[in-house]
């Protein structure tokens, strides 16, 4: 029966190399996979749980799994066309988000077919003085539409002292109503000479759960603390700005990464040298909410590092499904995945680089995405 066999088919796991294989194996197998209808419900079946396709470094594309689901080298690569500096938001949902800001726009493009939309920066959000950051999402099962949350600090007399969001629709195609938080008093009152920005350069949003999360810092401070954590929850639509644990708040921003918990809800990645710490948001009876301590982990002999010889390590990007932080040296760059801390050394280190990871299902090799015949994918791979 085909629609048991497509169900069964729906099941397979949303490696790269799923599909091209069911394709060969015969040709009412083709037919089925090949279906538009069937691409449209394999992404949503398994967009909890999508594979670490690899990372874009700038708008190169390096693929990081191994054969034979290893996409090829450059297949996602681009080339930005006008001029002016182009930032990467980061991405999610098969999507990925670009602020062009000499043109003041935000480019949500698809990498699989290359396809883009600009959408112009609202009033508020020039990138300038008020340096922005953002995030693209898509609604759960529904892959037509996404929608784009813009934040930013807006000034009053010299200073920083709110936080600021909008959220774009590409159903309605408008922006929505400008929402608002107060910045921290640490951050508001500490900076008279320095205000507090969000730093679009090293802080690329993380989805735990229904809200998205980007670290606070000072843009302009020489010792580039951390400031806190901006909450934006889809679900309410609402901004918040959460402390960071008191142990570890008077460190530099590239020594942290948001994250999920273990066992769910809001975490933190804390990084000193080779020592790795993993905080974790609860919920006392009384509904307070405080930061704990989970469990600390040595890297430098899993990941075989000489602190004698190798400089401190450094976050260089995270991916959110996969919970796997990317790390770096001057000469080392590896993939750690938190639960079992299995580690893959990549490359040798950009060390000025941050690493944009590409988590989605990638149904090429089946006449989709502008992919191949199953035999071609496996020839490439």
């Amino acid at each position: 029966d085909d629609n048991l066999l497509s169900e069964i088919l729906l099941r397979l796991p949303p490696d790269p190399s799923s599909l091209p294989r069911a394709s060969l194996v015969a040709n009412r197998w083709l037919g089925l996979v090949s279906d538009p209808g069937f691409s449209r419900r394999f992404r949503p079946h398994h967009h909890r749980n999508p594979p670490l396709l690899g990372f874009f470094e700038s708008s190169h594309f390096e693929p990081t799994m191994d054969s034979p689901n290893r996409v090829p080298e450059g297949r996602f690569s681009y080339e930005h066309t006008g001029n002016g500096c182009f930032i990467p938001f980061g991405c999610r949902h098969g999507l990925q988000l670009i602020f062009h800001q000499s043109g003041k726009q935000l480019h949500v493009r698809d990498p699989f077919n290359g396809d883009k939309r600009r959408l112009p920066v609202p009033p508020g959000f020039d990138g300038w003085e008020t340096p922005i950051s953002g995030a693209v999402f898509r609604a759960a099962g529904d892959i037509q539409h996404f929608q784009v949350v813009l934040v930013g600090t807006e000034r009053n007399n010299q200073h920083h002292t709110r936080v600021i969001a909008r959220v774009y629709s590409s159903e309605t195609g408008i922006w929505g109503n400008l929402m608002s938080t107060p910045l921290p008093p640490k951050a508001s009152s500490s900076m008279d000479q320095h205000p507090t920005k969000i730093r679009m350069w090293f802080t690329i949003s993380v989805l735990v759960g229904h809200s998205l999360y980007w670290l606070l810092t000072n843009i302009s401070a020489a010792t580039n603390m951390l400031d806190g954590i901006l909450e934006f929850d889809l679900e309410r639509q609402t901004l918040a700005v959460i402390p960071v644990p008191v142990d570890i708040a008077n460190n530099c921003l590239s020594q942290f990464q948001v994250m999920q918990a273990e066992g769910g809800g809001l975490g933190i990645f804390f990084l000193s040298k080779f020592s790795a710490q993993l905080w974790k948001m609860e919920t006392d009876s009384d509904g307070v909410a405080s930061w704990v301590l989970g469990r600390t982990v040595e890297l430098d002999k899993p990941l075989s590092l000489n602190p004698e010889e190798e400089e401190s390590l450094i976050i260089g990007g995270f991916a959110e499904y996969n919970n796997v932080v990317f790390l770096r040296t001057p000469t080392n760059f590896f993939m750690v995945q938190l639960e079992s801390l299995q580690f893959k050394k990549v490359s040798k280190s950009n060390s000025l680089t941050r690493y944009d990871p590409f988590e989605s299902v990638y149904v090429a090799g089946t006449g989709i995405d502008g992919g191949h015949d199953g035999a071609e994918f496996f020839r490439n791979t």
